[in-house]
């Protein structure tokens, strides 16, 4: 396996090589959208981060800054081995559904009790999401739910040759 080289964080810019692991839970204070079918269907200035080595921030919104009928119950569950069991929302707008495309942890581990209920997207699902105004890239993979930022350096897990990462 070919070891990852860390990019140097400029000013400002967080490594996620310096995140831990086991990841670490943090409240985010700051503006938050998601667009899906053109129209925009979340919008926060509250949530919370997930901070795990080699991956760009996974972002928690609660559940309430959805607007009506945005989430819809999706079959299947996931395990998280730091967070517990998954339960998977379809992203609903007027014209557009993306399939579990979003996902809740409603009885998370102890250590992620505050995201019992909140709700992360898979922002390669939907039209666009944003952070601070800045339109976030999803991370590689398809897997993974983080967002990437100009704010986060990488390598980002995701990348082909990161399977053992």
């Amino acid at each position: 396996m070919v070891r990852p080289v860390p990019e140097k964080p400029g000013p400002g810019q967080e490594s996620v090589w310096d995140y831990p692991r086991p990841p670490r839970l943090e409240q985010f204070r700051g503006s938050i959208t998601i667009d899906l079918g053109g129209e925009q269907i979340a919008s926060s200035t509250d949530g919370w981060r997930v901070l795990e080595t080699s991956h760009p921030p996974t972002y928690y919104l609660p559940r309430t800054v959805f607007i009506p009928g945005a989430l819809r119950e999706a079959a299947g569950s996931s395990w998280c081995e730091w967070k517990g069991q998954a339960a998977y929302f379809d992203l609903v707008s007027e014209d557009t559904v993306a399939p579990r495309a979003a996902w809740t942890y409603p009885s998370p581990t102890a250590g992620f009790a505050p995201l019992a209920g909140a709700i992360a997207v898979m922002a390669a699902a939907v039209d666009r999401c944003t952070v601070n105004g800045e339109v976030v890239i999803p991370q590689p993979g398809g897997f993974y739910g983080g967002w990437i930022t100009s704010w986060v350096t990488g390598p980002f897990k995701g990348i082909p040759g990161s399977m053992g990462w």
